[in-house]
């Protein structure tokens, strides 16, 4: 690091007396920021317009899913939503990807039904995240569309639909492998369906039978995993399905270990005492590759703007003590429409860089051994003591060698874009 000012001359200082005391228990940080920096977070589109997407009709969100807040500043076309990711990359460290969803095609102000979509629907995408250094993950938009009013979509008992929803998954997938193609690094297509019943059902198999059914038809094309890597999301319960979720996580488990594809597991849907921390090195014994969601639920899945909360450093020192990071894809997802929405992808993205740090800055051969001798005394002991060590000197060191801003330095650029940009937006 190049000291050019008094203040980053403190910065270095500090990093110096930080990297002495982490030393003292053999933990060496400058590798730990070089692994840090290795790491590419999925930011997720749907944070910059509320997930409204950009189709010529919009329909009700629907699927359970609810924006709150009428913050201003949101972004009405793609141009406008690139623009505003770039803004968050600018002031995030490391280089990261786009998660992006179907109704995000810019198709020229045509109407294009979401089983026709094309690789050339994003085109404009593609050409920007190759400029900008940005890998792309995908996902169908099965809500927000007539056909899914019903509550199903993959799981639906009237053939048409399905065949809709099956025909749309599966063009997808051709765009995720085009995305992957096109970048140079894979992308990850993400299956999720808000399919179930408001109250109990009497048949539990029969729509799990359809979905089987469906997704097999989805997945029968080959795709070079270079290119497109699928991936299966489950859910505990939704709003309008609440006694009954076709695609639970058990089901997807079965299914992603018998076809040998990615499980997504998002913090928010499960049952507020579990974690999903606990369930990394489970998954992880049968399936090859874990997808992470990672959000704030309040109340279950509320979709809160991730914060540096004790679950999300547990998720991260799971991943980094299992040796995992190269088989975990850490995305975001969340929506909050009530604060500054730049903002709000900047706390998140920061936040869950700060917990990897934290769990790449543990003593783990030490912790280790302790633990192999029994002294889980010594143990817990030394699981306290870390709370203290001057974690945060190297954070800020991290963020000023990554040449983003340093402390809250990052919302006064926020700020500055809100009133040069965001502000003429009504």
């Amino acid at each position: 690091m190049s000291i050019l000012n008094p203040t980053d001359k403190q910065l270095y200082d500090a990093y110096t007396l930080a990297q002495e005391r982490y030393a003292a228990l053999g933990v060496d940080t400058d590798q730990a920021l070089r692994t840090l920096a290795g790491v590419s977070l999925s930011l997720h589109c749907w944070q910059g317009d509320d997930v409204r997407g950009f189709e010529a009709a919009e329909a009700e969100l629907g699927g359970g899913l609810a924006v709150t807040g009428h913050y201003p500043g949101r972004a009405r076309n793609a141009d406008e939503l690139r623009r505003d990711l770039d803004e968050a990359y600018s002031l995030i460290p490391g280089v990261h990807r786009l998660n992006l969803h179907a109704i995000y095609a810019e198709t020229g102000g045509r109407k294009v039904e979401r089983n026709e979509l094309l690789p050339e629907h994003f085109a404009a995408w593609a050409e920007w995240a190759r400029e900008k250094g940005h890998g792309i993950d995908f996902n169908p938009t099965c809500f927000a569309h007539p056909l899914a009013a019903g509550g199903f979509t993959l799981a639906s008992r009237d053939e048409g639909i399905r065949n809709f929803w099956i025909e749309h998954c599966i063009a997808c997938r051709r765009i995720g492998a085009y995305f992957g193609r096109t970048l140079g690094t894979p992308c990850i297509t993400n299956i999720w369906i808000p399919d179930g019943f408001k109250d109990t059902p009497v048949d539990r198999k029969g729509p799990r039978m359809l979905l089987k059914d469906s997704l097999d038809r989805i997945l029968a094309e080959p795709l070079p995993p270079q290119y497109n890597r699928d991936a299966v999301e489950g859910k505990l319960f939704g709003i309008g399905s609440e006694s009954y979720v076709v695609g639970s996580h058990e089901f997807y488990l079965g299914y992603a270990v018998s076809k040998r594809i990615m499980l997504c597991l998002d913090s928010g849907h499960f049952h507020p005492t579990e974690t999903i921390s606990d369930k990394l090195s489970a998954v992880l014994a049968f399936v090859d590759g874990v997808l992470l969601h990672v959000s704030r639920g309040v109340r279950w899945d509320s979709d809160h703007v991730v914060t540096l909360s004790d679950e999300l450093v547990a998720v991260m020192q799971e991943i980094v003590r299992g040796d995992f990071l190269h088989r975990v894809h850490i995305g975001l997802d969340f929506f909050d429409a009530s604060i500054n929405r730049v903002a709000a992808w900047v706390i998140g993205a920061r936040s869950a860089l700060r917990a990897l740090l934290m769990a790449l800055l543990e003593p783990l051969p030490l912790l280790q051994r302790l633990e192999l001798e029994g002294d889980y005394t010594g143990r817990l002991a030394m699981f306290e003591e870390l709370k203290s060590l001057p974690f945060g000197a190297v954070w800020d060191y991290y963020c000023a060698q990554q040449g983003v801003p340093v402390g809250l330095q990052w919302m006064d650029r926020v700020r500055d874009y809100e009133k040069r940009e965001l502000a003429r937006r009504t």
